[in-house]
């Protein structure tokens, strides 16, 4: 595993993070939910890690500004809503880096919107980080899938999918086409 990721897994963020106290606790929880589940996948050690440091990594430019995440992403990323330019920013900054994990790469990039190339991990952050314990939206209903994962996985991902959308459409938000484009997949796999 890359220096960045190892150095994760001991408390230390990259030099270019920008996390504040509140925001570090979320991805802490992030991280401690990920390892359970994939402890219980019983996944190979370096697997339980590299989950870990999805989880330490994913929000780790979250609280900078909109406007300083734009300027360093490459121009496919620039009309993405501001609330979800930081995945991508940090995917790319871990890419400058060096780390070459372009399943944990996607992961990162892409874990507030879906991705149709998720594989587990991807999926796995994508459920963590809506149901982390530390969130104040529906308590029981988030502890109850926390509770089945990671036994009920895909179950379990597809219920946050259809939350995540509905919310969406209930502030009369965009939907962006990757989101549909994974929901989409989810439905052809369950079918």
């Amino acid at each position: 595993m890359h220096p960045v990721l190892e150095a994760l897994l001991v408390g230390q963020l990259p030099q270019w993070a920008v996390v504040g106290v509140e925001r570090r606790a979320h991805m802490d929880r992030v991280a401690a939910l990920l390892n359970d589940w994939a402890m219980g996948l019983d996944l190979p050690e370096l697997e339980c890690r590299r989950w870990r440091a999805a989880g330490l990594v994913h929000d780790v430019l979250r609280d900078l500004e909109p406007s300083e995440l734009r300027e360093n992403l490459p121009q496919i990323f620039a009309e993405l809503p501001r609330g979800i330019l930081h995945g991508p920013a940090a995917a790319e900054r871990l890419r400058t880096d060096g780390v070459e994990d372009g399943e944990l790469l996607t992961a990162v990039a892409f874990h507030s919107v879906g991705d149709t190339r998720f594989g587990r991990l991807g999926r796995a952050l994508y459920a963590a980080d809506f149901l982390e314990p530390g969130r104040a939206f529906l308590p029981e209903w988030r502890a109850e899938l926390r509770e089945r994962m990671p036994d009920d996985f895909d179950a379990v991902v597809f219920d946050v999918a259809a939350t995540r959308i509905r919310n969406l459409i209930e502030r009369g938000s965009e939907v962006l086409p990757q989101t549909l484009a994974f929901w989409n997949m989810m439905v052809r796999e369950a079918l």
